[in-house]
């Protein structure tokens, strides 16, 4: 029985060329895209005030919003989501509000 021993030699794949750093952009690439995050428009079915999903949206009230449409279970629902005040959704604080408090709007 004869054994051949391996030889260590250099690999045949070279892994430090896949690190490698581009230096110059393409030209698609030299400008942020201004579409990058912003959809043209978008469906929630969701109704926000009880959660439910809402599978047949032909029959719902809805409120549409430029590129946004909201779907509703009811009017009943969809007037407690226009009668939600827009900075504090809540009507009573547990304390005094401060700027830390903002919400947005």
């Amino acid at each position: 029985m004869k054994f051949t021993s391996i030889e260590n030699s250099a690999p045949t794949l070279r892994f430090e060329a896949a690190n490698w750093i581009a230096t110059d952009s393409m030209p698609r690439d030299q400008e942020q895209s201004h579409r990058l995050h912003e959809p043209e428009y978008m469906q929630s079915s969701i109704d926000p005030i009880t959660g439910r999903d809402i599978e047949n949206r032909a029959n719902h009230p809805y409120l549409d919003d430029g590129i946004l449409t909201i779907y509703f279970e009811s009017n009943e629902t969809r007037q407690a989501y226009l009668d939600t005040p827009f900075n504090h959704p809540f009507g009573k604080l547990p304390g005094m509000s401060s700027v830390d408090d903002d919400r947005g709007g």
